[in-house]
């Protein structure tokens, strides 16, 4: 308990740091996954190729090598200056969003064709068809996948402790500076890790329940 006690600062700044590298990075890739998701499914095939080319290069793309790209090749490109955190953010979004698009297609796909068929003889348009018919019908099979993809990014989030964003993964380091046990200060990590967990896994297994129940 002393380690935690006497480094509450780190601690709360770490984890304060976490949870907004996740909650914004969060929105950014399901935003960005749901268009991916869309350009997936398009009956353009521009459309459905740009969509393939993004998923097939972020999906085979270290997470490492993408934070250094936008840590330290972006700025060198001038376009616009951003601080790590900003960079961190974009990268968690742009590579997350590769897998949330997968997730999203997966769901679409468990879609009888059917239903977009009569959809489309009714005269709707591919949103349309998309929004009001595929998509709420897809839910059921989406979002325990979506979780799980969520959990990923939350611990992914520790990576941009290697390019000075001062999160959760960067605890141990502070602690070693200041001549604390690094392997205690580690297991706190763990802990609060598994606690940010939690939450989240019960939801999942709830829905899970909820809609085998329905089914």
């Amino acid at each position: 308990m002393d380690v935690l006690l006497d480094n509450l600062d780190l601690f709360e700044r770490g984890f304060l740091n976490t949870i907004q590298l996740f909650v914004l990075a969060a929105i950014g890739s399901l935003v960005l996954g749901m268009v991916l998701a869309m350009l997936r499914v398009s009956p353009v095939p521009f459309l459905r190729a740009a969509g393939t080319a993004y998923v097939t290069l972020f999906r085979n793309t270290p997470l490492t090598l993408i934070f250094f790209f936008f840590a330290f090749a972006f700025p060198l490109l001038e376009i616009v200056s951003i601080s790590y955190f900003t960079a961190a953010v974009t990268a968690l979004s742009l590579y997350t969003a590769a897998f949330i698009c997968e997730v999203v297609r997966s769901g679409i796909n468990t879609v009888p064709v059917g239903q977009a068929e009569a959809a489309r003889a009714l005269g709707l348009g591919f949103g349309q068809i998309l929004t009001s018919v595929v998509l709420p019908q897809a839910t059921r099979a989406v979002v325990p996948p979506m979780v799980s993809t969520l959990i990923a990014l939350l611990k992914n989030t520790t990576v941009a402790a290697g390019f000075s964003v001062a999160e959760a993964g960067a605890i141990r380091d502070y602690l070693s500076e200041r001549g604390e046990p690094a392997l205690t200060g580690l297991l706190w990590v763990a802990l609060f890790f598994v606690i940010l967990v939690v939450p989240m896994t019960l939801l999942q297994r709830s829905l899970e329940k909820r809609w085998s129940v329905a089914r």
